[in-house]
């Protein structure tokens, strides 16, 4: 004799309406975690492909804030109202507006020191730590996420006048 399954031995006793419904529901279950894998897959790729696009994005927004400070520095040392002047902030704003089109945001630094959004390469004398005094380049955000810190001079009790601590 040979040793039979137990589903077989479960089957012969069944009757074929009971095996049959048992049957279909087996697949159908099948079915079901098939579809859910699916699902899941469908919708990891989707999220891995919005992450690659805005990861994309951020290195071209990065790259034209280098421009955008490279034009800010220009139009620092250019004469206020020659016509070259004015075509320059024209096409700084401009960019600007993309930027603000695509979620860039500067990052105030009219208030306290933040080491979320700032970065702190001098400290001088003031009343109160940690109150923002120079801009030495700005910040820029894209939605919450910080694409460059705002780095900045901050106060710091307790220095001398003239007295300055650096990074670097």
């Amino acid at each position: 004799m040979t040793e039979r399954s137990e589903n077989e031995m479960k089957e012969e006793t069944e009757d074929p309406l009971t095996a049959a419904e048992r049957k279909a529901d087996e697949n159908l279950n099948m079915a079901k975690r098939i579809q859910a894998d699916f699902d899941n897959y469908r919708k990891r790729t989707q999220k891995e492909n919005e992450e690659f696009r805005k990861f994309a994005a951020e290195t071209l927004i990065s790259d034209i804030l280098s421009v955008m400070d490279d034009l800010e520095r220009a139009l620092s040392h250019a004469p206020e109202n020659d016509d070259l002047t004015i075509g320059v902030d024209g096409i700084r704003n401009n960019l600007m507006k993309i930027l603000v089109s695509r979620g860039v945001s500067e990052i105030r630094t009219d208030g306290k020191f933040d080491p979320n959004i700032h970065e702190a390469l001098c400290a001088g004398p003031g009343e109160e730590d940690n109150d923002i005094t120079e801009v030495f380049q700005k910040g820029y955000r894209i939605g919450d996420r910080v694409l460059r810190y705002a780095k900045v001079k901050v106060t710091k009790k307790g220095t001398k006048e003239g007295e300055q601590k650096c990074q670097g």
